[in-house]
């Protein structure tokens, strides 16, 4: 009976050193890709280098038009996909059988969409919406190729978590006579709140870091843009030119990359205390 326990207190020592040494490694390699990036770009942030316009090339100036493409592209994307992904998870949680055809078909295709490498996206998005519908290389067809791209994290994150949710918030709420509609609003997309916010950041995370899509369909354009239709270069575009294609400018390219890290750890923040006070609002209502 000791020997078993003694073996069963080594297994549990060794899976706690595996997890904590998982732990430590990602975030040691986190801490070293943040590093490099300080080291190699912090000596040229400042205020003048993220509203300034890009000169000789990216060697000098700022991402200031960089900044305001990545923003617009965002933002298209976001607006495109928001509604239809979380309208669509709703569909399949709340309203269509875990066991029926059509709710496995829609998952599947989910699941194959998501496998899709973003270069097939980019060339449908140039086919598509700079060609047929003859948008051109613009912010509108980056931002909606990105909107496609966007839409299985959306759907697969929020479904998810609305079937997590437990039964009895459902049953109770019947029990007092709300409608499905309330119930949807006021139970269940709070409970559901935390993947939600998952699914909005890796979206978020993936829309704004997206290279090779974009490069068929918003362009390479470094001046700022005037409308929805005129080609903008993004963040990542911006950083893959300067490392790959301009001599001299890697300095630029780190300090274009730490701002974009930046970028993501507020957001990343900003979206999760958004989650939570919702969360708190509408179950305190």
């Amino acid at each position: 009976m000791a020997t078993l326990k003694s073996i069963h207190a080594c297994r549990d020592r060794f899976a706690q050193f595996a997890i904590y040494t998982a732990a430590f490694m990602v975030c040691a390699a986190f801490v070293w890709i943040l590093s490099d990036l300080v080291l190699g770009g912090a000596a040229h942030l400042s205020w003048d280098f993220l509203v300034d316009s890009p000169r000789d090339a990216g060697r000098a100036g700022g991402i200031g038009p960089i900044l305001v493409s990545t923003g617009l592209v965002l933002m298209v994307a976001l607006m495109a996909a928001l509604p239809l992904g979380w309208t669509t998870a709703v569909l399949l949680a709340e309203y269509i059988s875990a066991d029926s055809s059509f709710g496995y078909a829609v998952r599947y295709s989910l699941h194959v969409l998501a496998c899709v490498p973003s270069i097939v996206f980019g060339l449908f998005g140039n086919a598509f919406f700079s060609i047929y519908l003859d948008m051109g290389f613009s912010i509108l067809s980056g931002g909606l190729t990105l909107a496609c791209m966007l839409l299985p994290i959306l759907i697969s994150t929020a479904d998810a978590g609305l079937r997590a949710v437990p039964d009895t918030y459902r049953l109770s709420a019947a029990a007092l006579g709300m409608s499905r509609t309330t119930t949807l609003f006021r139970l269940l997309l709070p409970a559901a709140s935390p993947s939600l916010a998952a699914g909005l950041l890796l979206g978020t995370g993936r829309a704004v870091a997206e290279t090779a899509a974009l490069l068929f369909t918003s362009g390479y354009v470094d001046r700022m843009p005037g409308s929805l239709l005129d080609s903008g270069r993004t963040l990542s575009i911006h950083i893959f030119d300067l490392s790959m294609n301009i001599p001299g400018g890697d300095a630029r390219a780190h300090a274009s990359a730490l701002v974009l890290i930046t970028a993501l750890l507020l957001l990343n923040v900003a979206a999760m205390r958004l989650a939570a006070g919702w969360q708190r609002r509408r179950i305190t209502e």
